[in-house]
């Protein structure tokens, strides 16, 4: 890899000199390793959700209300604990789930809409 500039370090922007380019070397596989674990986190989010479509299914066939807070609160509290044994900030663990939670409850209303007998 050649000292030319990569998103702002090297010769134009960032810290006004050249890096060594072994430290570019060591940034691109770093962040090749990045790009590799966010497909990873995307392709396991869509397994999530194709997961929480067949319950968001299930509990339009059954009439059961899209939300289940009881869950939910398990299902954070479970997270938070995850995220402390793995170093993660607990309340950033948190607020991810609430806003997958939001989005799973917003298809099974949907799911519901369309599974209505007058839709």
């Amino acid at each position: 890899m050649s000292t030319s500039d990569i998103d702002g370090i090297g010769g134009t922007g960032g810290t006004g000199g050249t890096v060594d380019d072994s430290v570019r070397e060591e940034l691109a596989e770093l962040r090749a390793s990045i790009d590799n674990i966010d497909a990873a986190v995307v392709h396991m989010l869509a397994e999530r959700f194709k997961c929480t479509q067949r319950v968001g299914h299930l509990k339009a066939r059954h009439h059961l209300p899209p939300a289940d807070p009881a869950r939910e609160a398990r299902q954070i509290a479970r997270l938070r604990q995850l995220a402390e044994s793995a170093k993660l900030d607990p309340a950033f663990a948190e607020k991810l789930l609430n806003f997958i939670i939001a989005e799973v409850i917003r298809h099974h209303e949907t799911i519901a809409t369309a599974s209505a007998p007058d839709a």
